[in-house]
């Protein structure tokens, strides 16, 4: 399967406006580890949105990364510190 992989702008924004260590763990994952191994059961706490299966989130650290898995087509759409609880 050839993956496709899209980066929203909202994604790359939030992505920049992380703090340092934070910026280089998420950008680590996203653009090294998950490019070069996806397959869906190796994503930590992975957890399905919607009821059609295309929205995801999972976490990296203290953040939530949201996805949009349409195919063989995952859009990065959105990188948010998890909230306080």
């Amino acid at each position: 399967m050839i993956l496709e992989v899209r980066y929203a702008r909202s994604f790359l924004l939030d992505l920049k406006d992380l703090e340092p260590s934070a910026y280089e763990r998420v950008h680590d994952f996203v653009f090294t580890e998950f490019a070069h191994s996806w397959q869906m059961r190796t994503i930590p706490e992975l957890r399905q949105l919607d009821d059609d299966g295309i929205f995801h989130r999972f976490t990296v650290d203290n953040y939530l990364i949201g996805i949009e898995v349409r195919g063989e087509i995952v859009k990065f759409l959105r990188v948010i510190p998890m909230p306080d609880v």
